[in-house]
């Protein structure tokens, strides 16, 4: 599958890009990528760790990020904590 990853408040800073485009099946295969991808960046990283996730509008909550299956043409909005939530 392949869509785009996109990236919000300090997790933009922090990768130097507003989106990139993914391909994985998973949510857990296309962090794994963007990781690998970026690993030059340990704030980005560290970030990573700590934001939700939405997958095609769709909020990941709790689940395991391997169960989270990827549309082809979807999105993934990478949101960071924000001051006061």
């Amino acid at each position: 599958m392949s869509g785009v990853v996109r990236y919000w408040a300090a997790a933009k800073a922090a990768s130097g890009v507003g989106e990139e485009p993914y391909r994985a099946a998973t949510l857990a295969e296309a962090l794994q990528a963007v990781r690998a991808l970026h690993a030059d960046r340990p704030r980005l990283l560290q970030i990573l760790d700590h934001c939700s996730y939405l997958v095609d509008s769709d909020p990941v909550g709790g689940r395991d990020h391997a169960t989270v299956r990827l549309s082809d043409g979807g999105s993934v909005e990478v949101l960071p904590p924000f001051a006061g939530g």
